[in-house]
């Protein structure tokens, strides 16, 4: 015989599990949410003049003439066209203390006041595509301040991964292998081996071959300040956090 009881009870306790089940999806996205914001990909950077923002956005151009697919990207507020000092993680929480640290290097070096010269081009080949930059030469004094960011910054620095970078907006993964790179930028990237440059976009391999056998006209530039950038996919400089006065 059925008590007449058991099914206002039956479903007293189906919404208490769907409460509960409810109560365990939210904190699993607080707690995802939480180690996504502990750690920030950042990138300190130079912001070049006019004349390399000019010749940047021509290339540009190309690049997204040559290939349009997944990954194609325009230089804008979104991608600032800008020339990597390091690349690294931090802890968020450290972040104010990271700018103080850079503004300090920045007051003392002035970075802003050197010439730099463009050299020609370069790219990172990605599975029949290339990732493409515009290369710059690596004066004494470039070299000096990188040397003196690292040395500045060298106590905050952590191991990250693919959640520090400021997401897609479709929902696509940061490309495989970004987090890797930036985490062995330092040791891979600096000193002897750092290759300064501005990031163009992406095109394909072939195209990109020709482009670096090509005759380049060099060209003087400078840089108008200096700024600390979360990094996105492809190690895009996507959101600013600091900029130099």
């Amino acid at each position: 015989m059925v008590n007449k009881n058991e099914k206002p009870l039956l479903k007293m306790s189906l919404k208490k599990i769907a409460g509960f089940l409810t109560l365990l999806q939210f904190v699993a996205i607080f707690n995802l949410a939480s180690a996504q914001s502990a750690v920030t990909a950042i990138d300190i950077l130079l912001n070049p003049d006019q004349a390399m923002l000019d010749s940047a956005k021509v290339y540009n151009e190309l690049m997204r003439k040559n290939y349009s697919g997944p990954g194609s990207y325009s230089l804008d507020e979104l991608h600032a066209p800008h020339i990597t000092v390091i690349q690294c993680f931090v802890k968020t929480s450290n972040l104010e203390k990271v700018y103080v640290a850079i503004a300090d290097v920045v007051k003392r070096e002035k970075p802003t006041k050197q010439k730099l010269t463009s050299k020609g081009f370069y790219y990172i080949p990605l599975n029949g595509l290339g990732l493409a930059g515009i290369t710059v030469e690596p004066t004494p004094k470039l070299l000096d301040f990188q040397s003196e960011i690292i040395e500045a910054i060298k106590q905050f620095l952590v191991v990250g991964t693919d959640a520090a970078f400021v997401q897609n907006s479709d929902g696509t993964p940061i490309a495989s292998g970004t987090a890797e790179y930036v985490n062995g930028f330092i040791p891979d990237h600096s000193g002897e081996k750092y290759n300064p440059h501005v990031t163009i976009g992406l095109a394909h391999e072939e195209f990109l071959k020709e482009l670096v056998a090509k005759p380049n006209n060099k060209f003087q530039f400078k840089n108008g300040s200096v700024s600390i950038y979360q990094l996105g996919d492809f190690g895009t400089a996507r959101k600013q956090l600091w900029t130099s006065k």
